[in-house]
């Protein structure tokens, strides 16, 4: 009896593990989901849309959009952490309610709630003055902000957004202190110091570049380790003497959890989508930056940025304050 009962165990045990690998060397046998956390046409749905459309090439089936909007990005970011982790659902991983949300409190999950698979671009940063303003470059920035604590007045948009922790952190690590003057989005805060009402910004180099051809803005650096294409002339913050960078971005995560072999099948598909010709001009005509990385490298800037928000947030007073709220 004891014997019919381990031969029978074995060959349950050699049927499922059977199972388990066919149905892995068979992914995608369906469709794939991925989850975008924002609205239908917005940045991120969009860059999607073009990564969706490719990937087909490379990844022998379709992938699915689903956006799943709300909570700053929390609502589907949630989603995400809390599905099944075998392929099929997926999520576009952004700065925000990764690095940043999880240290206000009252949601979910946190950066270890994922596999981080790739990263597929990033929105950079940079800090531009008023075309009348005595600051003419990085470096007297500093040192007009060092000479006037609390008197240079940086828009930006949003009390606790992206551009609200460059400009914190930058400070931060610079050792000065600057007046944050929080707009409703990066539009009004670029037309308030070009119109001469506040004396710098924080915003992305794309947002600034026209203003600063026209002469209404002088773009004094980018947070960035090396300087941009598109910005030749323009420093960035360790030519100017402060090392530090920051640009928000999104990438595609997984539940963790996710297979070994999925995972490098998904990693294996997006390496060529992310470097095809036509996904490339396809980001471009869109104005985004791509900058892909792997899922090790990718998760090292989550990392990095997420240690960089929670000290900002901590020194707002900030932290947890969403827990605080129940």
């Amino acid at each position: 009896m004891m014997k019919r009962l381990s031969l029978l165990l074995v060959a349950l045990f050699v049927a499922v593990t059977s199972v388990s690998y066919v149905c892995a060397a068979d992914y995608p046998a369906r469709p794939v989901q991925i989850v975008v956390p924002y609205s239908a046409g917005g940045g991120t749905d969009v860059s999607t849309r073009v990564m969706a459309d490719v990937i087909k090439k490379y990844l022998g089936s379709t992938m699915v959009v689903l956006d799943k909007p709300g909570g700053g990005g929390s609502i589907g970011t949630s989603f995400v952490a809390h599905s099944k982790p075998d392929g099929y659902t997926l999520g576009m991983g952004a700065q925000g309610p990764l690095a940043m949300l999880p240290h206000f409190g009252g949601i979910d999950y946190n950066k270890d709630s994922y596999d981080f698979i790739a990263l597929q671009a990033r929105n950079l940063m940079a800090i531009a003055v008023g075309k009348d303003s005595p600051i003419t470059d990085g470096k007297s920035f500093v040192e007009y902000a060092k000479a006037n604590p609390g008197k240079v007045t940086v828009g930006m948009s949003g009390a606790a957004g992206a551009s609200r922790i460059a400009t914190e952190g930058f400070a931060a690590k610079a050792g000065i202190e600057l007046k944050a003057m929080p707009f409703k989005g990066s539009a009004p805060a670029v037309t308030a110091c070009v119109g001469g009402h506040i004396m710098a910004v924080t915003a992305s180099p794309a947002e600034l570049v026209n203003h600063a051809n026209a002469g209404n803005v002088k773009i004094l650096f980018v947070m960035e380790e090396k300087r941009l294409e598109m910005l030749p002339e323009v420093p960035t913050t360790k030519e100017i003497g402060v090392d530090f960078q920051w640009a928000s971005w999104k990438g595609i995560i997984a539940p963790k959890g996710l297979p070994a072999d999925v995972k490098a099948k998904l990693a294996d598909a997006l390496d060529k989508t992310f470097k095809d010709p036509e996904y490339l001009e396809k980001m471009k005509n869109l104005g985004e930056f791509v900058d892909y990385r792997d899922g090790a490298a990718y998760q090292a800037l989550v990392n990095n940025d997420s240690k960089i928000a929670e000290g900002v947030i901590r020194s707002l007073g900030m932290y947890g304050m969403n827990d605080k709220k129940k």
